[in-house]
């Protein structure tokens, strides 16, 4: 497929995730595209539709490359997240000012103990939920910058549980990224809440990509928890009905999921799940896991409707 530049790319080239996120597709991007239908370059006026945006790599990748994308729609039901994306798209500005306050406040302190502390302190706050979209922002950016391993994790109760990393100089304020995040963010539509509302905004050449929680291949391998609300197989399930409807009116969708097969391979859910569908597996790199004998390659599943 040739890949087109975009016509905004001089401004937003450095556009990429603000946040590190569970099961982020950084690393699989090549692959991905290599499964988008042959002619997305050259239909016209499409709409992107992206109901799990989580860390946004896609969504960046695919705004930056496809200026034929005249409409972006995300959606996530992590308040929290879509809050950070609705203030870089708005105030990236005052969101650059508060990062520098609290990374200049955290830089000073000279010890360890001194930045654990401090991290803690922040933590406390974010959890207290009554803070401004800037704050609150803010807080999550510098939390999922120096917490363990760059991983963010909820409670049942919603609250951030993650431990303090021991990073020597986190980069807490990324003005490039975030300006950049903000100028490609002004053609989406932000929404936060159920996956199923994002039916409504499909119309003519609609393209959805999803990247749901993934169903876990062991007990302890699960990050579903970026949100309280669990995603189990009746969730998983339910998305795939979700996808019969997208497919019965004739829009376009990939979807990317852990491939259980690979661990266990009597374990077809999957296989069977989305068996009247084209599925593929492609390597991918896990780089979030407490245990580093643990990261590294594993495949994963992308499912879709139509031929390539």
């Amino acid at each position: 497929m040739n890949i087109p530049k975009s016509v905004n790319q001089n401004k937003t080239t450095n556009a990429r995730p603000f946040v590190k996120w569970a099961g982020g597709k950084r690393g699989l991007i090549s692959q991905l595209e290599e499964q988008l239908p042959t002619d997305f370059d050259k239909l016209e006026d499409v709409t992107y539709i992206e109901p799990f945006v989580g860390g946004g790599a896609m969504l960046f990748y695919m705004l930056q490359q496809y200026p034929n994308i005249h409409h972006a729609v995300i959606n996530d039901i992590n308040s929290d997240l879509i809050t950070c994306y609705r203030t870089i798209r708005d105030n990236a500005e005052e969101l650059i000012n508060s990062l520098r306050e609290i990374q200049e406040a955290y830089y000073a302190m000279q010890t360890e103990e001194a930045r654990k502390e401090f991290y803690l302190a922040v933590r406390d706050r974010y959890n207290e939920k009554n803070l401004d979209a800037i704050e609150n922002t803010s807080k999550l950016i510098f939390l999922n910058r120096t917490c363990f391993n760059g991983l963010y994790r909820v409670n049942k109760k919603g609250l951030f549980n993650v431990p303090f990393g021991k990073y020597s100089n986190p980069q807490i304020c990324d003005e490039i990224t975030i300006r950049a995040d903000s100028e490609l963010l002004k053609r989406v539509e932000i929404l936060t809440g159920d996956f199923e509302e994002t039916f409504h905004y499909a119309k003519g050449n609609t393209f959805f990509y999803f990247d749901p929680p993934y169903r876990p291949l062991s007990d302890t391998s699960s990050f579903n928890d970026y949100a309280k609300e669990a995603f189990n197989d009746d969730a998983q399930i339910r998305l795939k009905e979700y996808c019969d409807k997208i497919d019965k009116a004739g829009f376009n969708f990939m979807l990317s999921n852990s491939d259980c097969k690979g661990k266990n391979e009597e374990d077809n859910f999957f296989d069977v799940l989305y068996g009247k569908y084209h599925i593929e597996r492609v390597w991918a790199s896990r780089s979030i896991n407490a245990n580093p004998d643990k990261r590294g390659k594993l495949t994963e599943i992308l499912v879709r409707n139509y031929i390539k």
